[in-house]
């Protein structure tokens, strides 16, 4: 398939052209692997268990119905005889049916809102009733994880064409605008207090960003005359994201949500770097916000590139087509995150205050070999994804 998001890549990068294809590839033959007997749900993660003879196994552990929304979301841009390859049989819309059904019994916000936007996506004929579960859930006036906000703004944008959404849409849409401190251009962690320890409000991660970017943008793009804040708030968070995106195409993991800086840039994501900044700026630029095409290629080429793993006497691969995955991260292997722990504490106190030291400690050389179905997902969303 060749979209117009592969087309742009293709004309601006070529060599990157074949990567993407590859990762496209891989998604498709690993989903399948990551099914539950019966395919009706995902697993949780994919876990790597190397051999004595060095070769690799993976194991499914878990369930999600979080990643199992995400995976619909991105399969369904595939020709009907692969979503079935994908997912056990069932065409996205089949499947997206399943997770429906299960709405009854699901208690989590963020979980209901990515069922109702994959609904609303396929076109489900009980995309009213998906929605009726996400404002049930969605309690007026209490603090939500950010990233969950987005969704419920991300799904009801997909739904306004459908559905009279309009009530619960402004105040999705207003929640999200005002969860941002000060004049700060990144989103915190939860949209209100209660929700995170006081000692580290001011840390958000990377998904607190691209999630919120995207659903401000589809957001515009839904509006008749589009949405003018929405879309500057958008514009203002990629723009910041991008400038602090590090030299070897990293998209950081935490920053400091009111000074806008990085708090510590580990672990390093493959599903950031592969998917989820890709499908985020692919949709503010679609919506009529700002290219950041270059910062999208950037952050693709980590994946084959990994400076963080240059040195090492053994390059790990990041992709491991055989098996169909894509190892998770790159991180500094420090007990009990304690880099993180430390930084954000002493940014709480004294937001410029790096503890330099740390990194000539706890150097990031070590591999998270697992793989989560809706990396595959985002994927999947990102580069086959027509325009909004």
């Amino acid at each position: 398939m060749t979209t117009s998001r592969l087309a742009a890549l293709a004309q601006e990068e070529p060599p990157l052209l074949p990567l993407a294809r590859r990762l496209l590839a891989l998604a498709e033959s690993g989903l399948p692997k990551m099914l539950l007997p019966g395919g009706e749900a995902f697993a949780f993660t994919m876990a790597g268990q190397q051999r004595p003879d060095g070769s690799w196994a993976l194991e499914r552990r878990g369930i999600s119905t979080r990643y199992a929304a995400i995976t619909a979301l991105g399969v369904r841009f595939l020709p009907e005889d692969r979503q079935r390859a994908a997912l056990g049989g069932r065409s996205a819309e089949e499947f997206v049916g399943l997770l429906v059904e299960s709405l009854p019994a699901v208690t989590n916000l963020g979980d209901a809102a990515l069922i109702a936007w994959a609904a609303a996506d396929t076109g489900h004929p009980k995309l009213s009733d998906a929605l009726a579960r996400v404002e049930a859930l969605d309690t007026a006036g209490r603090a939500q994880y950010t990233a969950e906000a987005a969704w419920v703004l991300s799904a009801l944008a997909a739904a306004r064409d459908t559905v009279d959404v309009e009530a619960h849409f402004a105040a999705a849409r207003d929640r999200l605008l005002r969860a941002r401190v000060g004049d700060s251009p990144l989103f915190p962690h939860a949209t209100g207090p209660g929700l995170v320890p006081w000692y580290r409000e001011h840390v958000s991660c990377f998904a607190d960003q691209t999630y919120p970017l995207q659903a401000l943008a589809r957001a515009h793009a839904s509006s008749v005359g589009g949405d003018p804040e929405a879309l500057a708030a958008s514009e203002a968070c990629a723009a910041r994201i991008c400038a602090l995106q590090g030299e070897g195409g990293q998209w950081w993991w935490h920053y400091d949500a009111r000074t806008g800086s990085v708090v510590e840039g580990y672990p390093v994501y493959s599903v950031h770097q592969h998917a989820m900044a890709p499908t985020a700026l692919f949709d503010l630029t679609d919506a009529g916000g700002t290219d950041f095409g270059a910062a999208i290629r950037k952050g693709l080429r980590w994946m084959t590139d990994v400076p963080e793993l240059a040195g090492a006497a053994y390059r790990e691969p990041m992709i491991l087509d055989d098996l169909g995955v894509t190892w998770r991260k790159v991180f500094r292997g420090d007990p009990k995150k304690a880099v993180r722990a430390a930084r954000g504490l002493a940014t709480r106190v004294a937001p410029k205050l790096r503890l330099t030291a740390l990194d000539r400690v706890y150097r990031p050389l070590s591999v998270d070999r697992e793989c989560r179905p809706y990396e595959f997902g985002w994927m999947l969303h990102a580069w086959l994804g027509s325009a909004i």
